[in-house]
């Protein structure tokens, strides 16, 4: 991506620059956050046309309600620290005619966003491929930044993962293992007591839910592998994970279980049960994390619902 499009700080070396750890690592008081997901430019009218596997050649409609999104962001008060799109950041795959345009013009539309708001991103399926190669991971992290990476915001650590990396990673093992071990380095340190950073709570944001309802439910293309989704909620239960983001399902689900919250976001872009396009509010307290899904045009005029608001002046 060539530098005058270089409208975030990108994350680089597993570290996201827009948030650092030193002074971002001391709590700090309550804050907010906006979890988005699935903006998939191209995605509504190739649903429309049944015609999911194609690239879709249309894509004005998610333009328009991506620049909503960040409209209605742009207005909260007070600001929030930053907001992440849980991946399926465009719907056309790695290497097929539509890629470009979409990534192109999703950048454009998130150019409006006010500078305070640093800008997260997760890579997603569409992103990657659903069999993602070291190819189209290169790709994505020369057009969006690294595909995992963590960084520290008013006291909280967040861990941003590939999640294609545990559904299949058949064509490129050796990057799954380099994950595998980061992230065992990640959560043992936000665990250990001779840290020098204790985290007031961890929070992960991936694509692909751990699970829609129950971490039981069966095998589907909407969650991880029973095998690969038992061994994730043992390893962040014990690292204390508050909660785990996500999108990918484009409807709102999820659940919470032993402690943990998997939340799992509706999209901003096409919407396939009976959500409306929003985006998710999480509000950061001493003791919780507290999120709400709020529809683009609730957010727009009405901001913040009035109880969430209230957490933020405690």
């Amino acid at each position: 991506m060539a530098e005058s499009d270089d409208i975030f700080l990108r994350a680089k070396h597993r570290i996201y620059t827009g948030l650092t750890e030193d002074p971002e690592s001391v709590w700090n008081g309550p804050f907010c956050f906006i979890q988005a997901a699935d903006p998939q430019l191209g995605l509504m009218k190739a649903w429309r046309d049944g015609d999911c596997d194609g690239g879709g050649d249309e894509w004005a409609e998610e333009v328009e309600l991506t620049k909503r999104a960040v409209e209605a962001v742009n207005q909260l008060r007070p600001r929030p620290r930053f907001m992440v799109l849980c991946g399926d950041l465009v719907h056309a795959m790695p290497d097929t005619p539509y890629r470009g345009g979409q990534e192109r013009d999703l950048k454009a539309a998130l150019k409006g966003t006010d500078p305070s708001i640093p800008l997260v991103f997760v890579s997603g399926n569409h992103d990657l491929g659903n069999t993602p190669t070291p190819s189209t991971v290169e790709q994505y992290c020369s057009a969006w930044g690294d595909d995992y990476f963590s960084f520290w915001v008013g006291g909280v650590l967040c861990l941003v993962l590939n999640s294609q990396l545990f559904y299949d990673d058949s064509a490129c093992p050796q990057l799954k293992d380099a994950q595998e071990k980061w992230l065992e380095e990640q959560l043992s340190r936000s665990s250990s007591s001779s840290s020098s950073m204790v985290p007031k709570h961890v929070l992960v944001f991936q694509h692909i839910p751990l699970y829609l309802k129950s971490p039981d439910e069966e095998d589907d293309y909407f969650n991880l592998q029973k095998g690969v989704r038992q061994s994730l909620l043992d390893r962040f239960k014990k690292a204390g994970v508050k909660a785990v983001f996500s999108g990918h399902y484009h409807r709102n689900a999820g659940g919470c279980h032993g402690g943990l919250d998997m939340v799992v976001s509706s999209a901003i872009g096409c919407q396939l049960g009976d959500d409306t396009h929003g985006v998710r509010v999480v509000v950061v307290t001493a003791d919780s994390v507290i999120h709400r899904y709020h529809s683009l045009e609730q957010l727009r005029t009405q901001g913040i619902d009035e109880d969430l608001r209230k957490l933020l002046q405690a």
